[in-house]
């Protein structure tokens, strides 16, 4: 999560200074979310076949070292070069970076099945940290000593811990299941649910490519400063996460609200981060970072109930327990994820040179903002739609016992 969070601060100026559009950029971002999407589709289909814990070792050896590529990019030459370079390692290390998350999720959900979101919140303490921490370390390592040096360095950490999880990781065996992606995707609980994950990070995306220049334009602050901006966003989401979680899993109840109430709250942010100009409120520095602080916690709120709310629909829908299951669902958030951060940077990148960033981030809150008021009808409707499911069953149930009463009677 550092690497993914370093590059918001400088890697915009630096590929504008070899020539890259603001399009283009947004595409640099935007594809590593593409071939996520691929690529967890396929790992979560094949968990079982490939193994989770071998997933989640190579996935994480390959990352490291398309992280060290990353760093010499700076040695290309200016222009078709340059963005074909940048396209093909953000590409590699997507594949590699949805190995290693769509294993370590599913690990998780088989070793702690009765506190998913707990165990998923606390893991969010540290993707966090990893978004908290990667814009300043990497905005002071760049201007202390160049382009290259945030990459080693994080590249460096990520292979040092290949060795660490090959001690520590337990092996999961599980048999192959008999159900697939699109039976869990067509259940149309889950469907509503991936629009709020697709809208979620669509919003986050957003930001990568566009903040870091709209703070700079509007601010005036140098490349260390922007990397505290972002700060706001993931220190307040990496405290929240964990306390939604555990909310999640003492009052499971709430997980459908806390869903979307999130969405809405982060539509609001939305509308306010430029602040929309229709609004007439002044662009301030305070204000930014605050908004920033509020849609952490808004994403807190509505990211760590899905997995539960997923999981718990599959298996009332005749999904078995087990590691394939779980990999299925793991498969999924990560892919829904995949496409909000590719639609998020990429439209993101084009809106910002078309109409500016305060329209561009009201365009987003619209989206959040769909999710939300879908979600909760579908939550409003839920119960009385039960109530006719449970009805019609109970007929069919009658109709049958009533065929086959003249059988029985029979001498």
């Amino acid at each position: 999560m550092m690497f993914y969070s370093i590059l918001g601060p400088f890697f915009p100026k630096e590929a504008e200074n070899k020539g890259v559009s603001n399009t283009v950029i947004g595409m640099i971002f935007g594809c590593y979310a593409l071939f996520d999407l691929v690529a967890s589709l396929v790992f979560g289909k094949y968990l079982v076949h490939i193994g989770a814990k071998f997933m989640f070792v190579a996935g994480m050896f390959v990352s490291g070292g398309v992280t060290i590529l990353f760093g010499v990019l700076d040695q290309v030459p200016e222009g078709p070069m340059f963005i074909a370079m940048c396209f093909l390692v953000r590409v590699a290390d997507a594949v590699s970076f949805s190995a290693a998350v769509t294993a370590s999720s599913s690990v998780l959900a088989k070793a702690f099945p009765n506190n998913v979101a707990t165990v998923m919140g606390s893991l969010e303490i540290f993707s966090g940290l990893g978004l908290v921490l990667g814009p300043p370390l990497g905005g002071f390592l760049y201007q202390s000593f160049g382009y290259q040096m945030p990459f080693i360095f994080l590249g460096c950490i990520l292979l040092l811990m290949v060795p660490l999880n090959m001690c520590i990781l337990p092996n999961y065996e599980s048999d192959p299941g008999e159900h697939s992606f699109w039976k869990l995707i067509t259940l149309p609980k889950v469907t509503l649910i991936a629009f709020v994950i697709n809208s979620l990070s669509s919003c986050f995306g957003f930001l990568d490519p566009t903040l870091s220049l709209f703070v700079l334009e509007k601010f005036n602050l140098p490349a260390g400063y922007v990397g505290l901006v972002f700060l706001g966003l993931a220190l307040s989401y990496t405290i929240s996460s964990p306390l939604f979680g555990l909310l999640s899993d003492k009052m499971p109840h709430l997980r459908k609200w806390l869903l979307v109430f999130g969405n809405l709250i982060t539509a609001g942010c939305y509308m306010l981060l430029g602040p929309v100009p229709v609004l007439h409120i002044k662009s301030q520095l305070w204000l930014l970072v605050l908004i920033l602080v509020i849609n952490g916690i808004s994403t807190g709120m509505s990211v760590i109930p899905t997995f539960p709310e997923i999981l718990g629909c599959a298996y009332e829908n005749g999904f078995e327990e087990g590691l394939s299951t779980l990999g299925l669902v793991s498969g999924l958030i990560n892919a829904m994820w995949s496409v909000g951060a590719f639609i998020g940077p990429t439209l993101g990148g084009f809106l910002y040179e078309k109409i500016g960033f305060e329209w561009a981030a009201a365009v987003q809150g619209l989206w959040a903002l769909t999710s939300g008021l879908a979600m909760g009808l579908f939550y409003l409707l839920e119960p009385s739609r039960r109530k006719r499911s449970k009805l019609q069953n109970i007929l069919s149930t009658e109709e049958e016992r009533t065929a086959l009463l003249p059988d029985e009677i029979q001498p």
